[in-house]
C-alpha cells in the first residue's frame, strides 16, 4: 500500500470539475468542522468525487451499518451551483504522526491546486475547557488582506487565541497553501472540548455563509445543540441517561 492513495471517482460532472473555493472539515476538537462540512454537504446535495487512503490515518477499519468494514478515508466533495462551486474535505481521521500531517496537507493541496482552488477555510474547534453559553467564532487568515473581512463577519482575531497554535491540517492547509499563491481563512468554534459540539457548529456555519454569501438552513444543527444541551444539563442533575437520549454526540 503506497502512502498515500487519491482514487478520483466518476459522477455526473465527468472529469471537468473546478472549484475556486475548498471548505476543510476533517475531525477535530468538538468535531465541530466535521458538522459544519458534512451539514453543508447535505443541505447543499454535494456529490463524492474522490477518496483518499493513508497508511498514516489509525491501523483500523470502519464498520458500516451494514456490518462490512472498509478502510478508513477521507472525501472531497463537489458542489456545481447557478453561479457557486465548491469543494468539501472530509473524512475519518487526520494523521497519526506529524509527518503525515504534512504529507497529507501536501496531497490535499494537489487536488485543490488541480481544480483550480484559489480561496481556502479551514474548519475547527477551540477548545477552553468549560461549558459556552455563546459560543464565539475565532479566525485566522495567511493574507493581511483578509482580516477586515473576516471582522466584520463577526469573527474574533486575535494573536493569544488560540495560544498554540492551529493544530493539523486547519493550520497546514493556511501555511502550505500561502506558498502555492492560495489564500487561507480558519474559523474556529469556541468549546468545552469534551463533547461533540453542534451548538458551537452552528455558530461556524453562520459565519461561512456570511462570508460565503449563500444561505443553508441551520436548523438540523440548531436542534443538536438543543439536544445536547437538554443531555448536559442531565448530566448537571445528576440525572441518568436513557436509551432515548441521543448518545451519539459524546466522543
Amino acid at each position: 500500500m503506497d502512502e498515500i492513495t487519491i482514487r478520483f471517482l466518476e459522477s455526473e460532472y465527468g472529469e471537468e470539475i473546478e472549484a475556486p473555493v475548498l471548505i476543510e472539515g476533517l475531525p477535530g476538537i468538538g468535531h465541530v468542522g466535521k458538522l459544519v462540512a458534512e451539514h453543508m454537504i447535505r443541505e447543499l446535495g454535494a456529490v463524492k468525487v474522490a477518496e483518499i487512503e493513508s497508511i498514516f490515518f489509525p491501523p483500523q477499519v470502519i464498520i458500516e451499518e451494514n456490518g462490512c468494514v472498509r478502510l478508513a478515508n477521507n472525501e472531497v466533495f463537489y458542489y456545481q451551483g447557478d453561479d457557486r462551486r465548491y469543494l468539501f474535505l472530509v473524512g475519518d481521521y487526520q494523521s497519526t504522526s506529524a509527518e503525515g500531517h504534512y504529507l497529507l496537507s501536501d496531497a490535499y493541496l494537489d487536488i485543490a491546486e488541480q481544480m483550480g482552488v484559489s480561496r481556502i477555510y479551514t474548519l475547527g474547534g477551540y477548545g477552553v475547557g468549560h461549558l459556552v453559553e455563546e459560543p464565539r467564532v475565532l479566525g485566522a487568515v495567511n493574507n493581511p488582506g483578509l482580516r477586515d473581512q473576516v471582522h466584520s463577519a463577526g469573527v474574533m482575531i486575535s494573536s493569544d487565541e488560540p495560544g498554540g497554535g492551529i493544530i493539523g491540517a486547519a493550520g497546514l492547509l493556511l501555511g502550505m497553501g500561502s506558498q502555492r499563491g492560495m489564500e487561507g481563512i480558519c474559523l474556529m468554534g469556541e468549546t468545552s472540548g469534551y463533547l461533540v459540539d453542534p451548538k458551537s457548529a452552528a455558530s461556524v456555519l453562520r459565519v461561512l455563509t456570511t462570508l460565503l454569501g449563500i444561505e443553508i438552513d441551520p436548523t438540523q444543527l440548531q436542534q443538536r445543540g438543543a439536544e445536547m444541551e437538554h443531555m448536559v444539563q442531565k448530566l448537571i442533575d445528576g440525572e441518568r441517561i436513557t436509551q432515548d437520549d441521543e448518545l451519539r454526540y459524546f466522543v
